[in-house]
């Protein structure tokens, strides 16, 4: 896979309830290709990232479908800050079906085209999410 078929479109208002849906799955598979099936009773929702979180980032943030091919593979959700020019990637996931094969970071070299007067970038990554090359909260200055 080239990044040259990797788009990112802006996510639009009719497909906001499938991103959300797509984000939990992604998180969740994740979650338990690392840790087995949950103890349900724990929380109500039995989610990783639960709709709240999801949807105030889409609301305070810039939001994108990560397509290949133009086919939908993940989504994106970005904080831009126009007058630091310090930006966060809030959120990042790509289907199961396509993990481990370069789309994340064909996704995540679109946002730098994007955005390429960003002076640091800034993300958390879940511990438990082995395929990242970065762990836990950092800043990546320019």
């Amino acid at each position: 896979m080239t990044a040259a078929n990797i788009t990112l479109t802006p996510l639009t208002e009719d497909d906001r309830e499938q991103f959300i849906l797509d984000n939990q799955y992604a998180f969740k598979y994740g979650a338990v290709e690392e840790f087995g099936m949950r103890d349900d009773h724990l929380d109500g929702d039995g989610e990783i990232i639960s709709r709240k979180t999801i949807e105030h980032c889409i609301d305070h943030g810039v939001a994108y479908r990560i397509r290949e091919d133009g086919k939908i593979v993940g989504g994106l959700i970005l904080k831009i800050d126009e007058q630091t020019k310090h930006n966060e990637l809030e959120i990042l996931f790509v289907s199961p079906d396509v993990h481990s094969k370069g789309v994340g970071t064909a996704a995540w070299r679109q946002v730098e085209r994007l955005y390429p007067e960003t002076q640091v970038w800034e993300t958390c990554t879940p511990y438990f999410e082995k395929r990242r090359q970065i762990y836990g909260c950092c800043n990546i200055s320019r």
